[in-house]
């Protein structure tokens, strides 16, 4: 298949976008490679409770929530580089202090730490000051991979080298890896514009114009989608079919892999799209069609399997899709404080989606309501994706 004419990577670009890369996988691995260990080991430690267990898991992502805003507005101001290395110096602290934590309260402490480097925003507005508008998606179809590929790594990882290390090994492990990334922001990454080219970003409210809401309702339904369905898709695979969680990870290995082969040609498509909201409505349909197929699949190994395959494929479509048209919409001047905007309502999404997912599970409609709950949040982003106001184009 032919790439559109610019599409392709320049090698300046393709070098930006690995270390950027390596950047965001060490912020992912922090969330996701302790999440099948994390609640176990907070629960094994003087004065753990419940609710400071559930806390040492949560306390992450509600950080990252509140910092990705002011970090995305404050990179505009004084620059990417400046801010990237600030937040991975506050991951690898909160990484270091998880590791030598001797009580529940105390590894809740640090993973608030940990949270407070909110380098999402940054790292994408940085990937976006970098690339041509025409490879950008392409650009942020390969950190969609990145998340996707830290999950399933991480689904299959995590235990394994709790088992080998231990939990504080994996704090150790992850706190290296902060430490190589900030190396690769000071070795590799290009010079940024110069200050003065600066001086008009910064400005969070334009961020908040009504045009962009879209995109945010749009990675918000996404990431409630995602936690929904990792908690409603589990029990299905115990419960309906008789796999044992040990086995999960192979499901999920396979269902990823397949869904790029889907998710390849979406992008390719939809760089031929003028009309950004057409692309958009495409990936967001596709979501609420796997999503109800799912309700209907769940007594259907292979059905369930299939469903699976194109809610991924449509979800790394609209994990590349949303961010790149965001930042096509949003201009220079205020790209920074946009993506701050976005990385919070992805992670509020992820909280909405496990908080949905926890009333209902505990409810009469169990696993089936949490399905029916998120394709219906994916079919109400339908019609808002009609209120957005698309950039002008080539």
């Amino acid at each position: 298949m032919a790439l559109p004419k610019g599409a392709a990577l320049l090698p300046a670009e393709r070098r930006a976008l690995t270390v950027l890369a390596a950047i965001y996988a060490v912020r992912l691995l922090g969330l996701f490679l302790l999440l099948p260990v994390l609640a176990l080991h907070a629960g094994s430690l003087p004065g753990a409770t419940p609710l400071l267990a559930g806390l040492a898991v949560g306390a992450y992502g509600l950080t990252q929530a509140l910092m990705q805003i002011p970090f995305g507005a404050w990179s505009d101001r004084i620059g990417r580089k400046p801010v990237i290395v600030i937040g991975l110096l506050l991951h690898v602290a909160g990484s270091a202090l998880g590791a030598v934590a001797a009580s529940a309260a105390s590894l809740v402490a640090a993973r608030i730490v940990q949270g407070l480097g909110a380098v999402s925003g940054p790292v994408t507005a940085f990937l976006a000051d970098l690339t041509r508008p025409a490879a950008r998606t392409r650009a942020m179809f390969a950190i969609g991979l990145c998340i996707g590929a830290s999950f399933v790594v991480s689904l299959v990882a995590g235990p394994l080298i709790a088992a080998s290390i231990g939990v504080s090994g994996v704090f150790w492990l992850i706190g290296a890896l902060g430490l190589a990334a900030l190396g690769l922001v000071l070795c590799a990454l290009p010079a940024e514009r110069p200050a003065a080219e600066r001086a008009a970003r910064g400005d969070w409210r334009a961020a908040l114009a009504p045009a962009l809401a879209p995109h945010y309702a749009g990675v918000f339904m996404l990431h409630l989608t995602l936690t929904a369905a990792f908690i409603a898709v589990p029990h299905v695979l115990r419960d309906l079919h008789g796999i044992e969680p040990a086995r999960h990870w192979v499901f999920y290995l396979g269902v990823f892999l397949a869904s790029v082969a889907l998710t390849v040609p979406l992008v390719l498509w939809s760089e031929r799209q003028r009309d950004t909201g057409r692309a958009l409505w495409a990936g967001g349909a596709g979501l609420a069609a796997a999503l109800a197929a799912l309700v209907w699949a769940e007594s259907h190994l292979h059905a369930l399997l299939a469903a699976l395959v194109v809610y991924f494929g449509a979800f790394n479509f609209l994990e590349a899709r949303l961010p790149a048209a965001l930042t096509e919409a949003a201009g220079d001047e205020s790209r920074g404080a946009a993506l701050g905007v976005f990385a919070t309502c992805q992670f509020a999404g992820a909280f909405a989606g496990g908080l949905m997912g926890g009333v209902l599970l505990g409810s009469r409609w169990h696993d089936t309501g949490i399905l029916a709950g998120a394709a219906l949040a994916a079919l109400a982003w339908l019609p808002v994706i009609a209120y957005r106001k698309t950039p002008r184009t080539g």
